[in-house]
């Protein structure tokens, strides 16, 4: 008696991931984007769906926050506003598809419950589809105390606060140049400015500016280097941690100002200005 053959199974497709450098690209407020994600501990921003997304979806209340608790990547509140963590474990190479992924699951999820993620979030829509082309209106948080609700007083949230509130160092967003942050440590402070041009622009400019002897914020400031976040260039200036945040606004200008006249020179460089080049691409730091 000869045996039934099984059907031949069509092999199952898998899902893609695709590295994106700069998944901010296009999004109004880039380089804060890239800083909300990478260096600031605490912050909040509301977001809003464009006209088509509300077309589908309705005008939904949507905050982005720095951190949510557990590090969750979102939690639907039980009034109904949806909160959308940005520092969180990468579901796959394009984090401005994992983080519209999150809104869009925040639409079907339970009423004051997380938002639960696919190991990969495959193809659709990215937050360039989603959300209006508006300015970032960013509240520097000394906590996380927005977590909470009156009636929430579960012990695993509360004892993530506890642990979330003690990791925060003070920061401060400059008015002086777009997505310029100062925050201080114990033992020292910082100026770390994302720049948000493309890299061989914001290199070149650097490189003119370290040439003429100008990489600097003043006296007692020191250029510590510079790191590349999601495929933008953020120069770091050591500073003094006794002297308050508002004392760099004016010398962020000015810099900011040499910087400007020197990316307007194009990314030529004469041979000291590529020798200044070589150094700056040396003197890559980590980001703490």
């Amino acid at each position: 008696m000869s045996k039934r053959r099984r059907p031949a199974q069509k092999p199952r497709e898998k899902v893609r991931d695709v590295y994106v450098p700069r998944p901010f690209a296009g999004l109004t407020d880039e380089p804060d984007w890239v800083a909300l994600r990478e260096l600031v501990p605490a912050a909040t921003v509301p977001l809003r769906l464009s006209e088509k997304a509300r077309a589908e979806y309705g005008d939904r209340d949507i905050t982005l926050a720095t951190v949510l608790p557990l590090a969750w990547p979102g939690l639907l509140k039980p009034d109904g506003r949806i909160f959308v963590g940005l520092q969180r474990a990468t579901q796959s190479g394009d984090v401005s598809r994992d983080i519209a992924l999150t809104i869009l699951l925040a639409f079907e999820t339970e009423p004051g419950g997380p938002v639960r993620m696919p190991p990969l979030p495959g193809p659709g829509p990215r937050l360039q589809d989603l959300l209006s082309d508006d300015e970032l209106t960013v509240t520097i948080r000394d906590g996380f105390d927005f977590w909470m609700d009156e009636d929430a007083s579960s012990p695993e949230i509360r004892a993530s606060l506890e642990r979330a509130n003690a990791s925060v160092f003070p920061t401060v967003r400059l008015a002086a140049a777009k997505a310029a942050y100062w925050c201080r440590f114990p033992d020292k402070a910082h100026v770390r400015w994302v720049l948000g041009d493309e890299e061989d622009v914001a290199l070149a400019a650097l490189a003119r500016v370290s040439r003429a002897g100008e990489l600097t914020l003043g006296s007692g400031t020191r250029f510590a280097g510079m790191f590349r976040a999601h495929g933008l260039l953020v120069p770091v200036w050591d500073l003094p941690p006794e002297v308050e945040a508002s004392a760099w606004e004016e010398p962020v200008a000015v810099f900011a100002e040499r910087y400007g006249t020197a990316r307007a020179a194009g990314t030529g460089l004469d041979a000291e200005e590529r020798r200044a080049r070589a150094g700056l691409l040396g003197r890559q730091v980590s980001l703490r």
